[in-house]
């Protein structure tokens, strides 16, 4: 027999060719999908109030008793009122008002209780609500649930569909996914029950009994999934690795390293050397924390071990910079260090083509040029991806497809808690920088408006008087993008600095949509001083590194969020002089100022992204293509934390005890994980 999941949801009564057209817009085309098509919020008809209980003009619920029946008013043609009196429990009277609703007036019947939901007006000392929303008291769903809509399908008829989905699914049988004993450990309602109070709740009690046990689920068979494909995506390594040279290393700077620095280089240097499959692992930490540093101390001991090293960086000011850094620290060690980008001449190609080829050179820093046809590595034995959440999958792949599986370190400024990053990428083993290196600073940031901006840009004249440099970033690059007024864009923003507030100063432009050439130039006088103020877009992000650079003003703040905003401000005090960070938002709404309060108060990266994360959700907060998750559609990352690290523990133990799920009580969860893999990209470009 079919399972009922499976079936089109022109199964369902109600559903005709139509319907199931408009519901395939909200990605729903089976009974599965429309089941699992949950609530984005429920209206709480709970309570009915009194008229003296309300303001006039508010949309409310009122509890009365039709004291009339409805009759009907012939205005003109194509409009007919139907109105009647309904009287609350404080017996004042107000009057129900229909318009062209015939299907509606029938249902309101003289002597019974209802509740109604809509605008109170008054007009002569008399009440009256149009066009209510009601529901009769006895039959009323007092958690009426909100469904995300799309044009010619409403809210109301998504609801009547999914009650036939669950009539047609209690005949059949709802699928249980979770193994008896799980769930009774756990204290998990059934599948059964958690579907039907989730789409129709009897109470909050029984919403929140059914919205654990769905987001446990939902996250167990994620936990699940991606440990199976960390599993199943291993293949022995050829990269052999005799020797840690990671102390020798550290003897050769002129710094000393934090100690973070040092337990993450030798936690990749252990699993590289210690495992006969590729290490996997992610190095985070905060803008400034020295990443650059660990992935120079890989790259060495590789080399020292006769293995080539190539970094990938999503822009080329991002490998430029990369290049300069492992080159300063690499080139005094003997180490060869090249760079590969789109901007590299034909000539140039050639040459390092051939010496990564014949293994002459021993790092290879570039953008996606690195896995470009034609490029050939004589002993890549590791890959690591800076920003790697800029990357696919595929992308990743293919420069590890450079050479017989080697190492591979991802890095990403994003630092997120322990406990989450290894939830999120469950794929990789992680390594935390959770200290910053000695001299770096504290950057002071103030949140202003647009009257002060005059004062902002007297403080930023100052200081290159003094012989400092400046950003100002703005959202836009031109400002015919957006039709929303009051957006600065960089473009603009440039023409009028440098004409009058800071005319007679050396201003630059960098924006994405200049070519790389132009970019190039922009970002190497910036870096020697040629330019004293910079305006930009986000393509300073990352990779920009000018520890002369004092303040970081940023345009129209409320556009960004907050992990962006901190990565902006890593932008300065990265030198010996003080650092500012001036945000600019005319924007009045509580999350504004709540999320711009959260910038002024801390630098604490990790802080903030928690934060963050919490406001914006994960979806947002990492981007499909930095996680590689399958969209979560219950559950919230940030706020169910805990049933996520109890998912995270039945999952160890499920597949300790069963790793193929081949156990009967397991094929549930096995259907379910099997489903993850088969409908997900990510999955699948593995």
């Amino acid at each position: 027999m079919r399972d009922i999941n499976e079936l089109s949801v022109n199964s369902i009564k109600g559903v005709g060719d139509r319907r199931a057209g408009l519901l395939a817009k909200l990605g729903v085309t089976t009974v599965g999908t429309l089941l699992r098509f949950y609530p984005y919020d429920y209206e709480n008809w709970s309570e009915g109030e009194c008229l003296s209980d309300v303001q006039l003009g508010e949309v409310v619920i009122i509890k009365a008793v039709m004291v009339t029946a409805m009759y009907d008013r012939y205005i003109r043609r194509g409009m007919t009122i139907y109105t009647g009196n309904a009287c609350d429990d404080e017996g004042t009277v107000f009057k129900i008002t229909l318009f062209n609703n015939p299907y509606g007036a029938k249902l309101l019947s003289e002597g019974e209780s209802y509740l109604f939901k809509g605008k109170i007006t008054q007009s002569f000392n008399s009440f009256e609500m149009s066009s209510p929303i009601f529901q009769k008291e006895d039959e009323a769903r007092r958690l009426l649930p909100r469904y995300r809509q799309t044009q010619g399908l409403t809210s109301r008829v998504i609801s009547n569909t999914i009650e036939e989905a669950l009539k047609l699914a209690d005949i059949a049988g709802v699928a249980e996914p979770l193994p008896p004993a799980l769930r009774e450990k756990r204290r998990l309602c059934t599948a059964s029950y958690a579907l039907h109070q989730i789409h129709n709740p009897d109470d909050e009690h029984a919403l929140e009994t059914a919205k654990k046990r769905l987001v446990f689920e939902e996250l167990l068979i994620l936990q699940i999934g991606l440990t199976l494909l960390k599993q199943r995506t291993k293949t022995k390594t050829s990269v052999k690795v005799a020797r840690s040279y990671v102390e020798e290393f550290w003897s050769l700077l002129p710094f000393i390293p934090t100690a973070a620095q040092k337990r993450a280089a030798e936690e990749a240097m252990s699993g590289i050397m210690s495992q006969e499959y590729p290490m996997s692992r992610l190095l985070q930490g905060d803008v400034g924390s020295g990443k650059t540093a660990v992935a120079a101390a890989l790259c060495y001991c590789m080399a020292k071990n006769g293995v080539q090293s190539a970094l990938m960086a999503p822009t080329e000011i991002l490998a430029e910079q990369h290049y300069r850094s492992l080159s300063e620290l690499l080139t005094p060690a003997g180490i060869s260090v090249t760079l590969l980008t789109g901007s590299t001449t034909p000539a140039n190609k050639r040459k390092i083509r051939e010496s990564l080829r014949e293994g002459a050179c021993s790092v290879a820093v570039g953008t996606h040029a690195l896995i470009s046809e034609g490029v050939e590595f004589s002993s890549l034995g590791l890959v690591i991806t800076d920003e790697q959440h800029r990357f696919g999958v595929s992308q990743r792949a293919a420069l590890i497809n450079k050479g017989d599986n080697p190492h591979m370190l991802v890095m990403s400024a994003t630092p997120i808690p322990r406990t989450l990053a290894l939830i999120v990428y469950s794929d990789l083993d992680v390594s935390v920088l959770d200290e910053m290196p000695k001299g770096r600073q504290k950057v002071d940031t103030y949140r202003i408006d647009s009257p002060k901006r005059t004062r902002a840009y007297n403080f930023i004249k100052k200081h290159l008087d003094e012989g400092r440099q400046a950003y100002i970033v703005c959202p836009l690059v031109e400002e015919d993008e957006e039709s929303e007024a009051g957006l600065m864009s960089a473009d603009a923003l440039y023409s009028h600095l440098s004409e009058r507030e800071f005319k007679g100063y050396s201003v630059g432009l960098l924006h994405g949509k200049m070519k790389a050439a132009e970019k190039e130039s922009v970002m190497r006088r910036f870096s020697q001083g040629e330019v004293q103020l910079l305006v930009a877009t986000t393509v300073i992000e990352v990779g920009v590194d000018v520890p002369n650079s004092v303040i970081m003003m940023i345009e129209n703040v409320e556009r960004f969020g907050l992990s962006q905003l901190h990565q902006l401000r890593g932008r300065v005090g990265r030198g010996a002089h003080k650092s500012y960070c001036i945000l600019v938002s005319d924007a009045r709404g509580e999350g504004t100022r709540e999320r711009l309060g959260i910038m002024t108060k801390t630098n604490d990266g990790f802080e903030i992204s928690r934060k963050d994360l919490e406001l914006r959700g994960p979806g947002d907060f990492f981007g499909s293509r930095q996680h590689g998750l399958p969209g979560l559609k219950l559950a919230d990352i940030s706020a169910d934390m805990q049933v996520l690290i109890e998912a995270q523990d039945s999952a160890r133990e499920i597949l300790r005890a069963d790793f193929n799920l081949e156990l009967p009580e397991n094929s549930g969860l096995k259907s379910a994980v099997d489903k993850l893999f088969d409908n997900n990209d990510t999955f699948r470009s593995y």
